[in-house]
This record gives structure tokens, sequence and C-alpha cells, in this order.
């Protein structure tokens, strides 16, 4: 599999930096990225498509539910593979949620502090491959 094939699933409630990521996966070539602005409407596209997401990359700080929880939620419909984080927490906060997302076994390759470095966003989807 290769970033073209790679299906992406983006949630993040501020649009201009929902646009940014976006634009920055393109532009490294990962073709396939749905986007959402909310985790209300992330979770009705999962539900419309008949086949799981490769990531979800999503904001913790979500206005309806966080990060984390929508991980859990979408693992539990089995509608995703992977996931990240990405947040302007600190990364000792960061760090405790990774605990958390291992303790709870959900498929958490780690975080991107906010706004994500391009290296590091790329790192951690092509581990996702």
């Amino acid at each position: 599999m290769n970033e073209a094939d790679l299906r992406i699933l983006l949630v993040e409630d501020h649009c201009f930096q929902l646009r940014a990521t976006q634009i920055l996966l393109e532009r490294y070539g990962f073709g396939q990225i749905t986007t959402a602005d909310s985790a209300e409407v992330a979770l009705q596209k999962m539900r419309e498509t008949a086949q799981p997401y490769d990531v979800l990359l999503c904001d913790q700080c979500l206005p309806d539910l966080c990060g984390l929880q929508l991980i859990e939620a979408a693992t539990n419909l089995g509608m995703i593979k992977h996931a990240v984080l990405l947040s302007s927490l600190t990364s000792v906060e960061l760090d405790r949620l990774v605990k958390l997302a291992t303790r709870q076994g959900l498929p958490l390759l780690g975080y991107l502090i906010k706004p994500p470095k391009h290296l590091e966003l790329i790192t951690l989807l092509t581990s996702a491959k």
C-alpha cells in the first residue's frame, strides 16, 4: 500500500487547521482523505462507508467528544485500523493519553502537537501502511 491508497479520516473542528492539514497530506501524496469538523460527523461518515479507514487523524479537543473517546467509538464500530491524535496539549498530557489508550487496547500510533511538523506526520502515517 502506498500513500495514495491510505484512507484517512481527518477530524478537526477548526476550519483553518482542518484545511491546512488536508493540504499538507495532499502534498505528500495522500489522496484518499475524508474530512469531518466534529466527532458526530466523523461517526456518521464511518457508518456510511463499507470499509474501515486506515487512519483516524483527529483532534483531541473536539467540542462534542474528546479524540480518545472518538478513537474508542470508532474501534468498537470496527471502522478504523489506526489512529493519531492531534493536539495543543503538552507532551506530558499526551503521553498520559497514549498510556490510557494502550491500556484500553486502542490502535493509537501516537500523537502530534499542533501544528503538526511535516516529517513527524508523514512518519506516523506511513507506519500505518
